[in-house]
């Protein structure tokens, strides 16, 4: 196995726990990478103002990728790269959404905007962001700017079947993906998490097996793909766990700790 010089993290369901903290564990673990020269940056499906309770605590000072990685934007949320849904793509997403009787939101790069400000996991969406939305009738005027569009349900099995659905209206004109068990992400075609992995790789002069990855959702199996050290958490449903190198603990028992600890004994023994 190469050296590993980077690790790339998602955020909700791995880096935080299920309330949203961000545990002493968790930042002494980022200090603990950082201490063996390795480095360590984070992709979500979250946009890039609810990464920005991150910065700080963890010291981040790499490109990180929010929107599934299909944007990316530097510590100081400059955007270094950025990719949006085509317009029909978007317009054909929320068709199908509607068909399914899921809520719809789409949001820019600065924006998220909803049609119901009481749909489904808005207020969950709020505290985890901590960004308010904007409540629309017509999402029309900004099909050209979607940086996202999410289904959100509580009804997983419909969204399984929803997500099936989207994905063949779609085709490649974009990616439809669920990034929760009640959240089905619509982004840009081409950028995934396995692009951005890619993308880090170029930026810092490393091979992509130089990059440990850690995740549990199907949303993080393309940065599993790429990445030489693949590593699921011990929440991850059993075909992301089956996708990984190593399964670590579950988000609530330290697993993103445990899996740094992992990675630099892995490190110490190459």
């Amino acid at each position: 196995m190469s050296r590993i010089a980077l690790v790339i993290s998602d955020v909700d369901g791995t880096l935080v726990t299920k309330d949203k903290r961000l545990t002493e564990a968790a930042q002494k673990a980022v200090a603990r990478l950082r201490g063996a020269g390795i480095g360590f940056t984070v992709t979500s499906s979250r946009p890039p103002v609810g990464m920005r309770m991150l910065v700080d605590p963890l010291d981040l000072d790499l490109p990180m990728g929010p929107f599934n990685g299909s944007s990316i934007v530097d510590p100081q949320f400059v955007v270094l790269e950025q990719h949006r849904i085509p317009a029909h793509a978007a317009a054909t997403a929320l068709k199908v959404l509607a068909d399914f009787s899921v809520d719809a939101w789409l949001f820019t790069t600065d924006h998220w905007f909803v049609r119901k400000l009481d749909g489904a996991y808005v207020a969950h969406e709020q505290s985890t962001i901590q960004s308010d939305p904007t409540a629309i009738e017509d999402f029309a005027p900004y099909l050209d700017q979607a940086c996202k569009i999410v289904g959100a349900s509580d009804d997983a099995d419909l969204l399984e079947r929803c997500e099936q659905a989207v994905q063949q209206a779609l085709g490649h004109e974009a990616l439809a993906v669920r990034s929760q068990s009640y959240y089905l992400d619509i982004t840009p075609p081409g950028q995934d998490k396995g692009s951005f992995v890619r993308a880090m790789a170029r930026r810092l002069g490393i091979t992509t097996d130089a990059i440990a990855t850690i995740g549990d959702m199907q949303n993080d199996l393309a940065m599993f793909k790429t990445s030489g050290l693949p590593i699921a958490m011990g929440n991850a449903t059993a075909d992301v766990q089956r996708q990984a190198r190593h399964v670590s603990t579950s988000n609530e028992d330290e697993g993103f700790a445990a899996a740094v600890d992992f990675i630099l004994k892995q490190q110490a023994a190459s």
